[in-house]
Parts: structure tokens; C-alpha cells; sequence
């Protein structure tokens, strides 16, 4: 089995259609273990994208965010959520709350914000009985998949996503922005290229236009970096579709993506890049106690269906701005 010339302490695994893997033995201290080895383990993700480290033996929250801590310094706040999580320590949180019996399509966290998390950390407490992982797909290898024509099209122009807040679906406005204060949500929004209106019901409407490619920002490299179709109407389960749209009307769903343009994508061009990422889909099953590391630029991650109970805990660390020079970007800041 081949494994990596960096950081010779750590034996990776390198296998086809999986993630790379690291087993070590069980060590007495985690969050130790993981100051001790955090520049070892931080060369094999950026080398590979993603990493799954199997021994840590992690078994609560407190510890599992003891781990992230070490890795990733000061853990960050999840602003603009689209779905609540529950908070188990200060930036540890449980996973986001989604069907079981249906697929969390592949993403990159946060890709609409101004700034995203670079480094996804992931701890398993509880491994579900059949399924569940958290796979994940290489975005330059998507990048260079895709029909030019599409991705030069989102390159210039990016992507669009809309939200219409409201209490029954998806995050609440004090769950999303930290706060129900109307001009404080303002200031956000203004400080973030979010285009805002409410809405005489007092709803919230935003809309705001991002990069569909950046650079990453240790390779230089290019990357498909967004939520195009993870967010899009199309991806959703059609008998959900059908309720949202009936309910909330079609300019009113709880979140859509559209091209930078503002004119529809369209369900072909959804199920082209859902059936890119699954061509490119690494998958590795979670074994109790495991730890995934993944750089969130390069590479986007999913959740498939399960059935038993799981329990994946989240951290997101080391924020940055992935682009500052996208056309698309620049428009929207005007």
C-alpha cells in the first residue's frame, strides 16, 4: 500500500475510491496526541484533501472538541446556517439535521459567506448501522471534469443564492445571524454583499451573488467552491419540492441557487454536477471514535443515508477569504 513522502512519521494509506487513512494506536491523551502530530497531520490535508484518523478512541464531546482545539487553534462561530445545530461546547456542533433516508448532497461548508472555514474537522461518537459516511470529492477533479462551458459561464458570472426566512423551515433569523435585531441583521447583511428586503409578513429575504471557482490559497490552485447544486430546488426529494413550492410558492422557497445572471439553473445542469461529484465520491464508512480532517477549499464532503443512530460531531477552524479578485465578487460589492 503506498504511502506519502510527507511527514514520514505518520504510515498514511493511499487507496483508490477512499480517502486517505492513518490507523494509530489508541493514545492515552488525545488532544495531546493531536498537539503533538498537528503539522504531520495538517501536510497529509493538504497534500490529500482529506483525512481520516482511526485509534483516537474519541468518545465524547468535550474531548473530541479538546482534539479540534489542537488542530485548528480557535474554533469559529457558524454564522448564516441554513438548518440549526445543537451546540455542544463553544464551536463544537452536532451535524446537521437531515433526513436520514436522504442523501446531504456534496459541499463545501459556508461557500456563500464572504468568509469560509478552510478546515472542516469531524469526530464520530456513534457509527450508524448501515451507511452514513461523510464521503467527500476532490473539487479540482470535479473543476476539470465539468463541461468548460458550465464552469466558465459560473466562473464569470458566479452563483446566486436566495433565502426567505420564516419559523417553520431551515434556520430561524436569530439562529442564522446571532441576533433577531432588524438593524443589526442589516449591518450584517450590508457588511457581507447580502441584498436584503422584508417582506410584508416581516419575513426576511435576502439574496447574494458568490465565487463559483477560487484559488486555493496555499496551491494557487483552481477549485469548483460552491453550493450550487446542494442548495438548488432541484436537488431536493421531489415530493419536498412539490410541498415548499405549493406552500411558499416558487420566489419563496426557504433557499435556491440561481447563475450570477439571476436566471434559473435549470434541473439538467443540478444533476450534472450531483453525477460529477458522485464520479469523483470517496467514501470511507465511520468506525466509532474516528477523526476526519478536510480542507474545505479543495474539497467538498456529504452525508448519504443511514439507518441507527449517528452521532458525528463538527468543527470548522482557520477562516479565510478564498478570493479577492472573482469578477463576480467584485460586481456584488459594488
Amino acid at each position: 500500500m503506498p504511502s506519502s513522502s510527507l511527514a514520514s512519521p505518520l504510515d498514511v494509506e493511499l487507496r483508490p475510491d477512499k480517502p486517505a487513512l492513518l490507523c494509530v494506536d489508541p493514545p492515552d491523551d488525545p488532544p495531546k496526541w493531536a498537539a503533538e502530530h498537528r503539522e504531520a497531520l495538517r501536510a497529509q490535508v493538504t497534500e490529500h484533501g482529506a483525512l481520516v484518523v482511526r485509534g483516537l478512541g474519541l468518545r465524547d464531546p468535550d474531548q473530541a472538541g479538546a482534539v479540534f482545539g489542537q488542530l485548528a487553534g480557535e474554533l469559529m462561530t457558524e454564522q448564516e446556517a441554513f438548518a440549526p445545530r445543537e451546540t455542544h461546547r463553544p464551536g463544537v456542533y452536532a451535524s446537521t439535521p437531515w433526513p436520514a433516508n436522504q442523501p446531504m448532497c456534496m459541499h463545501h461548508e459556508l461557500s456563500y459567506r464572504l468568509q469560509v472555514p478552510g478546515l472542516m474537522l469531524f469526530a464520530c461518537l456513534t457509527a450508524s448501522e448501515q451507511g452514513g459516511a461523510t464521503a467527500v470529492a476532490d473539487a479540482e477533479e470535479v473543476l476539470r471534469a465539468l463541461p468548460g462551458g458550465l464552469t466558465e459561464r459560473f466562473e464569470r458570472e458566479g452563483w446566486i443564492l436566495t433565502r426567505t426566512y420564516n419559523d417553520e423551515i431551515g434556520a430561524s433569523l436569530t439562529e442564522s445571524f446571532g441576533t433577531g435585531d432588524r438593524a443589526e441583521i442589516e449591518r450584517y447583511c450590508r457588511a457581507n454583499a447580502i441584498d436584503f428586503t422584508w417582506q410584508p409578513d416581516g419575513s426576511l429575504r435576502t439574496e447574494q451573488r458568490r465565487n463559483a471557482v477560487v484559488r486555493h490559497p496555499l496551491t494557487g490552485r483552481r477549485c469548483w467552491f460552491n453550493q450550487i447544486a446542494f442548495l438548488n430546488e432541484w436537488t431536493l426529494a421531489p415530493e419536498v419540492r412539490e410541498y415548499l413550492v405549493d406552500v411558499y410558492g416558487a420566489d419563496g422557497l426557504p433557499f435556491n441557487t440561481r447563475h450570477g445572471d439571476g436566471s434559473p439553473i435549470g434541473e439538467d445542469v443540478v444533476q450534472l454536477i450531483n453525477s460529477t461529484y458522485e464520479a469523483h465520491t470517496r467514501r470511507e464508512p465511520w468506525r466509532r471514535g474516528d477523526l476526519l480532517l478536510v480542507d474545505n477549499i479543495r474539497t467538498a464532503h456529504s452525508r448519504e443515508v443511514f439507518t441507527g443512530e449517528r452521532q458525528v460531531l463538527v468543527g470548522m477552524g482557520e477562516p479565510v477569504r478564498p478570493a479577492e479578485d472573482c469578477p463576480a465578487l467584485e460586481a456584488s460589492e459594488r
